[in-house]
């Protein structure tokens, strides 16, 4: 028999590897001898990019961003097993999981972040992206990331927009 495992990620627990990973024991000590191919699946948010990045086998490149409030923060994109389409995920860099519960506020936080990664991938040389948007902590409609790619928000007296989605 072959059984095709394909969840995607358990939000704060599991991710989708980790998922499929216990579905694939837990089949195995119903049945000693089933073939089981492991198909992790991602929505767009937290996780699309370790899953797209590990069934290229492809690399992780890690950078230092801005969090959704504007803290510094490891982040990272991927590169795609071909070399030259990068994943970046919103939730990396500006997602909720990167702020505890009091600290959750749509009208604070900023995509910035995710600006940063985009720039960092475009400065290496890529040009072919998949963008996924899931899991993010902002409403701010991208202006955080496009701020990070050097546009401006103005206001009617020419002064610069604080970020966040409360603009």
């Amino acid at each position: 028999m072959k059984i095709l495992v394909a969840p995607d990620s358990f939000k704060g627990s599991l991710s989708a590897m980790e998922a499929a990973q216990a579905m694939k024991e837990a089949i195995a000590e119903m049945d000693q001898n089933p073939e089981i191919v492991l198909l992790p699946a991602a929505d767009g948010g937290e996780g699309t990019m370790a899953t797209m990045v590990e069934a290229t086998e492809g690399n992780l490149v890690s950078h230092t961003v801005e969090d959704p409030l504007g803290r510094q923060a490891a982040a990272a994109y991927g590169v795609l097993g071909d070399g030259s389409t990068c994943v970046i995920e919103i939730a990396e860099a500006s997602g909720l999981m990167l702020l505890g519960q009091h600290e959750r506020n749509p009208y604070a936080a900023s995509s910035y972040g995710t600006g940063e990664l985009i720039r960092h991938a475009l400065d290496a040389g890529f040009r072919n992206f998949i963008i996924g948007l899931g899991g993010s902590a902002t409403n701010d409609g991208g202006a955080g990331m496009l701020e990070a790619l050097g546009m401006k928000f103005l206001d009617e007296k020419g002064e610069v927009l604080p970020r966040g989605g409360g603009r």
